[in-house]
């Protein structure tokens, strides 16, 4: 039996963005290893992403930058990228609803075209409503949509969610 997938987003979700967050742009330095937010990582993260009973893939618009920047700050080996549609301009208005709950993410469809039916865990800051809706609509397997405070990104709650819901899936017959 192939492990459950375990989608992970970077920005907001393993880099915080919120809070005291020192002012960074969201231009082509955003994704490369001079952005000063990458402080924030917390390296702990890669060891227990690691540890868990899953495949990881990287499900973000940092797509192969975050194997090249992300992945070893964190310890983590080179990852497979989800195949994403292409990131809305920063602008556009479909970030504002989708993380309000209004619309269905820029990534859903994508992920579950991915996981093909195996079950999926998705951590991500901008999940909603409507991605879950959809998702339980259109996924032939079980998943779970965790979304992370980007304020904070993972914390041991959300780890714990996570494993609690993986040991779970295991132990289904």
């Amino acid at each position: 039996m192939n492990r459950p997938l375990l989608f992970l987003d970077v920005d907001g979700t393993l880099l915080p963005v919120g809070g005291d967050a020192p002012e960074s742009d969201w231009d082509e330095s955003w994704q490369n290893a001079s952005n000063p937010l990458l402080a924030r990582l917390s390296p702990k993260h890669g060891p227990r992403l690691l540890a868990l009973p899953c495949e990881l893939v990287w499900a973000t618009a940092w797509m192969a930058d975050a194997n090249d920047v992300i992945a070893p700050v964190l310890g983590l080996p080179e990852l497979p990228v989800a195949q994403l549609s292409e990131v809305p301009d920063a602008d556009d208005p479909s970030w504002a609803l989708s993380s309000a709950g209004g619309s269905l993410g820029w990534k859903t469809r994508a992920l579950v075209e991915q996981a093909a039916g195996r079950p999926f865990v998705w951590l991500d800051d901008e999940i909603n409503d409507a991605d879950r809706a959809w998702v339980g609509a259109h996924h032939a397997g079980v998943a779970l949509l965790h979304r992370v405070d980007a304020r904070h990104g993972l914390t041991e709650r959300d780890f714990t969610a996570v494993t609690d819901w993986l040991r779970d899936l295991s132990a289904r017959p």
